[in-house]
């Protein structure tokens, strides 16, 4: 039975026009400048305006990766939002929003919702889903994130949290591509982390109130710090490795051929950490100090780089890997330009 391929054919991004510096973060949270740039990774990140909602955000990058692609919105038969859950509003799809800002009216449109492990896992699901349905031959991937405005630099506790930017990107897919293959994929999930990193107001545990707010209760926080980091950081490395691993084997591949890997921007130690334990050098992967951490748009703005800088040649296998407080890691391996078997 023949098996429909699945491949990329255009990304777009979508960046707000404010920019926070490594010294501006320096100043407003008295931590050195060195220590933002070395020890968190950042050097600069994008800083969401009023204008920049997710979904406006998102719409921008997947206009210019419909443009790229040379194809109009009327053509696109399915939008998967994989972005933040901290959208223009509360109880909401974004993706409907988008499907509406892009004039794809043919489309229809849902979300998916995995953190910053999303990428990969609406990779997964748009490729098994266009292989499952002959009418879907453009699907588009959109997210956008800005949990900066999440974020309070007065709490010591979120620090890890302080490369947090905004902005967007797309992904779209064709059916019956022969460019840059979706391959396997992997997930794994540990839910004894779930309620360490969470925003406790406003949900239906502790509805907004007056109370909430001003107990500061609707920014990001993080219960058992010391928990978290002690038993985060037993596993953490081993899962990212494991699922990238298994995304590889899935595909038919070996670890020796992955050439690129998309992940999810972090501290500097911890990137180079997993760069080792996979055998890759510095230049097979791109660190985004100079943007920012911005959900599960990271993997598409790395990919879209690597790309534009020339980093991918035919046949490589590149990765894009993520990992989500909740706590998800994923991965899925794509065959990157034409392939010969």
């Amino acid at each position: 039975m023949h098996v429909p391929t699945v491949g990329i054919v255009a990304i777009g991004s979508y960046l707000p026009e404010t920019v926070e510096t490594a010294a501006d973060i320096a100043q407003k949270t008295g931590i050195p400048e060195t220590v933002v740039i070395n020890k968190l990774g950042i050097r600069q990140k994008y800083i969401a305006g009023p204008d920049d909602q997710p979904s406006q955000m998102a719409a921008r990058a997947a206009s210019r990766a419909i443009a790229a692609a040379g194809i109009s919105a009327e053509e696109l038969d399915l939008i998967i939002y994989h972005g933040s859950e901290y959208k223009d509003y509360f109880v909401w799809s974004a993706a409907a929003k988008i499907q509406y800002l892009l004039g794809a009216t043919r489309a229809y449109a849902y979300e998916i919702y995995a953190l910053c492990a999303g990428a990969p896992l609406a990779l997964r699901t748009a490729r098994d889903q266009m292989r499952s349905d002959p009418a879907l031959r453009h699907v588009l991937l959109v997210s956008a994130a800005r949990e900066n405005d999440l974020v309070d630099y007065a709490q010591e506790r979120t620090r890890f949290m302080f490369n947090f930017g905004a902005g967007g990107s797309a992904l779209l897919l064709r059916r019956d591509e022969p460019r840059n293959q979706v391959l396997e994929s992997a997930v794994l999930v540990d839910g004894s982390f779930s309620e360490m990193v969470i925003m406790p107001g406003g949900g239906s545990l502790h509805p907004t109130s007056a109370e909430t707010v001003a107990q500061g209760l609707h920014v990001l926080d993080v219960i058992g710090l010391e928990d978290m980091r002690d038993r985060l950081g037993q596993v953490s490395l081993p899962n990212f490795v494991l699922v990238i691993e298994q995304a590889i084997e899935r595909s038919g591949a070996h670890r020796d051929e992955l050439a690129f890997l998309a992940i999810t921007h972090m501290k500097p130690s911890f990137h180079h950490e997993i760069l080792k334990a996979l055998g890759l050098q510095a230049e097979q992967a791109i660190f985004l100090d100079e943007y920012g951490h911005m959900q599960s748009v990271d993997q598409h703005l790395a990919l879209q780089l690597a790309s534009e800088r020339g980093m991918l040649r035919d046949g490589d296998l590149v990765v894009l890997a993520g990992a989500g407080t909740g706590y998800t890691w994923s991965a899925t391996a794509v065959r990157w330009g034409l392939h010969q078997a």
